[in-house]
C-alpha cells in the first residue's frame, strides 16, 4: 500500500508548457482524499514551489532545494541539511576558476552577479527539459519565471558567505554546452567530500550537502511520520531525482526520463505531456483500495 508520494516538477509534473493540467491536478487531489500524502520535489525555494502549487489549488508538503529543505502541507519544517559556508566558498572558486556561471541558494533567495546570464542560462535549461521549446518562447518563460522574483544580485560572493547568517542551501551552475563543459569542476568538487553533485538538466549541474538530496530526505520525512519504505513512492526523470527513486519502495520514471532514471526504477508510467503522474496516482489508489 502507498501512503506517502513525491513527485517531481520539471518533467514530471510539469509538462513541456511548464504548467500542471487539470488532470494531474485532480489526481493529486483525488490521492489526496483517498489517504496517500503528496509531496512535490524540487530543486526549487519555498517560496516558488508554493507560489507554483496554490495557482492549481493544491496544498501540498515539500522536499525544497533538492532535499536541503523538507517542509509537511501545513508549511511546517521537517528536515534541514544546509551547505556549510566554507565549503560553498570552496566550490564557488572552483566555478570560478572555470569560468562557470552559477548562483548561490538559500531558503528564500537567489543571489547571482548577472541577472542576464541568469535568464539565458535558466532558458537553455527550460530548452533541454523540453525539447520543442523554441528559445525565444524559452527566454520569455525564463525571464517572467518565480525565479526571477527571488533574485539578488551580488558583486562579492565571498562577503556573502562571510555573514554566518547566510544559509547555503545549494549552489546551482549552468553552461549551454552541457556537461562536458562541468568535467574538471565536478571532480574538483567532488574531491571537497560530503557534496552531492547532480543535474536536473543536461545543462546545469546542482551542488548540495551530502545530506540534502532528494532520497534521504524523502526516507527522513516518512520515518518522522511513521511510513514504512515499502510504503513511499517516488516519480520523477531526471538525474537529480535518482536518489529518491532509489531509495522508495517504489520508484516510478516516467515515459520522457532519462536512461539512467529508467533503468532505476520499478515502474514506468506515461511521459509528463501524456499525465503521466495522474495515471501512476490513479493506479496507486486503485492498488490501495484493493489491499
Amino acid at each position: 500500500m502507498i501512503k506517502l508520494v513525491a513527485c517531481d516538477l520539471d518533467g514530471t509534473l510539469f509538462n513541456s508548457n511548464m504548467t500542471i493540467s487539470e488532470e494531474n491536478a485532480a489526481a493529486i487531489k483525488l490521492a489526496q482524499e483517498n489517504g496517500i500524502e503528496f509531496l512535490v520535489a524540487t530543486g526549487r525555494s519555498p517560496q516558488q514551489s508554493r507560489k507554483n502549487m496554490r495557482e492549481y489549488g493544491l496544498k501540498t508538503g515539500f522536499i525544497n532545494i533538492n532535499g536541503a529543505l523538507v517542509y509537511d502541507a501545513n508549511n511546517q519544517l521537517q528536515v534541514k541539511h544546509q551547505l556549510p559556508n566554507e565549503k560553498a566558498k570552496l566550490v564557488a572558486h572552483i566555478l570560478l576558476k572555470n569560468q562557470l556561471y552559477f548562483e548561490l541558494v538559500t531558503a528564500d533567495k537567489i543571489y547571482s552577479n548577472d541577472i542576464s546570464k541568469r535568464v539565458v542560462n535558466l532558458a537553455r535549461s527550460l530548452m533541454s527539459l523540453n525539447p520543442g521549446v523554441t528559445f525565444k518562447k524559452a527566454v520569455a518563460t525564463a525571464a517572467g519565471s518565480n525565479a526571477m522574483l527571488s533574485m539578488t544580485l551580488v558583486e562579492d560572493f565571498d562577503q556573502l558567505l562571510a555573514d554566518p547568517k547566510t544559509e547555503i542551501m545549494k549552489i546551482i551552475s549552468f553552461d549551454a554546452h552541457g556537461p562536458a563543459a562541468f568535467s574538471s569542476a565536478k571532480k574538483e568538487i567532488m574531491s571537497l567530500g560530503d557534496v552531492a553533485v547532480t543535474s536536473s538538466a543536461a545543462a546545469n549541474i546542482e551542488i548540495n550537502d551530502i545530506k540534502a538530496q532528494k532520497g534521504p530526505a524523502l526516507l527522513d520525512y516518512a520515518r518522522k511520520k511513521g511510513f514504512k519504505k515499502e510504503e513511499v513512492a517516488a516519480i520523477g526523470d531526471n538525474l537529480n531525482d535518482a536518489s529518491m527513486i532509489r531509495d522508495a519502495g517504489v520508484g516510478v520514471a516516467m515515459a520522457n526520463a532519462v536512461p539512467a532514471i529508467k533503468k532505476l526504477a520499478q515502474v514506468k508510467t506515461k511521459s509528463n505531456d501524456d499525465n503521466g503522474v495522474a495515471y501512476i496516482l490513479k493506479k496507486f489508489i486503485k492498488n490501495n483500495a484493493a489491499e
